[in-house]
């Protein structure tokens, strides 16, 4: 079987391999990826240095062609790229497609944005002075990406970093090489050059600790389990490095009694179970008033009894495996958990026998939950949920805005007044209304608050915030 390997200095490069498995059928090996080591990142990060002078320099057009070019071969290959992406994670394969079309969108944005790249002309306050504000690209950036959008995360990371003219080591999450290296491939065959940008594949106590402990790294954007992230943040103090940091969520949807009970169900049952629940942005806590309460529950449970769990690339699957065996684990531990804090099993909870060897496990929704259980306060990344009972609205946003995490929140009601007030007082990055809270567009800000965030927001024009410096120059007319 071929080796995937890592890109290097614009070579291929590597002969030790991890074996992708499907999540969907354990059978099947995807393909053979290279295993890098601290020594591959010392070199990629080497190339990165010494190809980021001519670079940051770069003509837009150049840079502009070259998204442009990568944005529509992922387009044109969605269906082969999404097949792969549903073997890899699990995903199911619509939701895989459109997902590699995010990633094309994507690019395509980043493409225009290089030919928008402006500063700002001012007089000084001094006669015959002018000012230029410009930004200038940070430099070598180190991209760590997770495995549950393994082709979109990338994209949204790798398409900014080239627009403002930095150079990348990029470091994609063990489980799902395959998305990363098609679109490295791509963007190398696209034109750009030697050392620009650099994929080690690899573990991340190797590869992401030896970009951490780099001097030469100039910023690092990661995406990830909290616990990773704060040591991301403390070896980057250590360098007085940029840091961008995307972590975990347990995020609210509040279900007031005025709520349009059809559009209730679809939006806490696409929030909270679909790709698996293993979304940052899914909503593990539903919060629900005491006079829809009752009924929210019996036809959440009804709906979950025809969601189809198989997969990923079966015709009809609506969910599809749990990423690997220790997230299947994580999960079940977690359901286990609920039952002794005393939380009632409404429905799920259990493993899944399906035709071919998987991950499977069953929605599995709790009832008379308090947000003081475990359940309801610490991330699962998994498609378990609990169902937590409030008096009215003021009680509903005490509860959904008491957690150390701050990413996503969403409410459904009728009711103009009820939606302005929780998007005003939500503690929360993204507030939607009667929407999934999972679920967003590629060119707005991306983002939460407290523990959930660090740094700018990604995505759009706010990419920028993170990826360039801003630079004043005077000058004198004489």
């Amino acid at each position: 079987m071929t080796i995937y390997q890592n890109l290097i200095a614009g070579e291929w490069v590597g002969t030790n391999a991890t074996k992708n498995i499907n999540p969907s059928d354990t059978n099947e090996v995807v393909g053979l990826y290279a295993d890098g080591s601290a020594e591959d990142t010392k070199n990629a990060i080497a190339a990165a240095k010494a190809a980021f002078p001519a670079w940051s320099r770069s003509g837009i057009w150049e840079r502009h062609v070259i998204l442009k070019k990568a944005g529509d071969e992922i387009m044109a290959r969605k269906d082969e790229l999404g097949a792969l992406l549903a073997r890899e994670e699990g995903k199911t394969l619509p939701e895989a497609i459109g997902e590699t079309i995010r990633a094309s969108q994507i690019f395509e944005f980043f493409a225009g944005e290089a030919l928008r790249l402006a500063g700002e002309t001012m007089p000084s306050v001094r006669p015959n002075i002018g000012v230029e504000i410009t930004r200038d690209p940070l430099g070598v950036i180190g991209i760590i990406t997770p495995w549950n959008f393994p082709i979109a995360i990338p994209a949204w990371k790798i398409a900014p970093a080239l627009c403002y003219g930095n150079t990348i080591v990029f470091k994609p999450a063990e489980l799902v090489p395959a998305c990363s290296w098609a679109i490295v491939d791509i963007l190398h065959r696209a034109g750009l050059p030697k050392g620009v940008l650099n994929l080690v594949m690899g573990k991340g106590s190797v590869v992401g600790q030896a970009m951490l402990d780099s001097p030469d790294v100039a910023g690092i954007t990661f995406t990830g389990s909290t616990g990773t992230g704060k040591r991301v943040a403390a070896a980057s103090i250590e360098h007085n490095r940029k840091f961008q940091l995307e972590m975990g969520g347990k995020n609210p949807m509040v279900v007031l009694d005025d709520a349009d009970l059809t559009v209730a169900v679809e939006a806490a049952a696409n929030s909270g179970f679909f790709s698996t629940g293993q979304r940052c942005t899914a909503s593990s806590r539903l919060i629900v008033t005491e006079g829809i309460h009752d009924k929210f529950v019996a036809a959440l449970t009804e709906k979950l009894k025809t969601v189809v769990v198989d997969n990923a690339m079966k015709a009809g699957t609506h969910i599809g495996p749990v990423v690997d065996e220790r997230q299947l684990k994580t999960d079940t531990d977690y359901i286990e958990i609920g039952k002794k804090e005393g939380a009632k099993l409404a429905f799920g909870g259990e493993l899944l026998t399906r035709d071919t060897p998987g991950f499977y496990l069953q929605p599995t929704l709790f009832t008379e939950a308090t947000n003081q259980m475990r359940i309801s306060r610490e991330e699962i990344f998994g498609p378990v949920v609990s169902v937590i009972r409030v008096k009215d609205l003021e009680e509903a946003i005490k509860v959904a805005n008491d957690t150390e995490f701050g990413l996503s929140a969403g409410i459904c009601t009728s009711s103009l007044k009820s939606a302005e007030t929780f998007k005003r007082r939500s503690e929360a990055g993204m507030v939607m209304v009667n929407l999934p809270t999972a679920g967003v567009d590629y060119h707005v800000p991306f983002g939460g608050r407290k523990g959930s965030s660090y740094g700018p927001r990604e995505q759009g024009a706010y990419a920028k915030e993170f990826y360039t410096i801003v630079k004043t120059a005077y000058q004198f007319a004489g």
